[in-house]
């Protein structure tokens, strides 16, 4: 068994962190590198990372999160935060970034990304955002693997009100919707209930369907 496949066993979704106990930046700048890396639909990343550590704040997150305490007892809180929608703009500076940083002429894309504007731009913006809220869900699965990797325990999590969080965090003036939040900590053993449980999954023989 690979060491990525150990770690995946290892982790879970913590239910108690131990709010004494801080991650060390240096492993949290590797998670977030993690998520900055992953793959998205034609290089947009069209999504940011908010990283939180102000205690106050996120002790004010808790209420909008249904009461998840694991986010005020988290060391950091991340929260992945997708467009609200596609915009000329945003699509032509990914591509300045890109050409810049391969030394290439600044219309190498220009086709392509001209395609983009015609597929995206003429969608309705509830659209375009469930389609950025998808490429910040490949980026939690990255950051996930990475924490497991480096031995640091997180929480995904859906269940919180996105609006309320925009509001207090002011997402809307950046043209961001929250989509998820994960508290990134270290579990604290005695006091969670699900830290010793088996890890159950479906059976593989019905998980993967094979065509041959």
């Amino acid at each position: 068994m690979s060491n990525l496949l150990d770690t995946l066993q290892w982790r879970y979704a913590t239910k108690k962190f131990d709010a004494t106990k801080k991650v060390d930046q240096k492993l949290v700048d590797q998670i977030v590198e993690a998520a900055w890396l992953a793959p998205t639909s034609s290089g947009l990343q069209p999504f940011r990372v908010i990283e939180i550590t102000k205690q106050d704040l996120k002790e004010k997150i808790v209420p909008l999160a249904y009461n998840q305490h694991q986010v005020a007892d988290a060391s950091h809180l991340l929260v992945f935060a997708a467009w609200d929608n596609y915009t000329e703009n945003r699509i032509d500076a990914i591509y300045k970034y890109t050409t810049e940083g391969r030394g290439q002429a600044a219309d190498t894309y220009k086709e392509y990304a001209d395609r983009l504007k015609k597929a995206y731009l003429n969608r309705p913006a509830e659209a375009n955002f469930e389609h950025t809220a998808r490429q910040a869900y490949i980026a939690l699965g990255f950051a996930m693997a990475m924490a497991a990797e480096l031995h640091v325990d997180s929480t995904p999590m859906e269940g919180f009100d996105s609006e309320a969080l925009d509001s207090l965090l002011g997402l809307k003036d950046m043209g961001l919707k929250s989509v998820l939040i994960l508290p990134l900590g270290y579990r604290d053993e005695s006091n969670d209930w699900l830290v010793n449980l088996k890890k159950v999954r479906n059976p593989k023989k019905e998980f993967l369907i094979e065509i041959k």
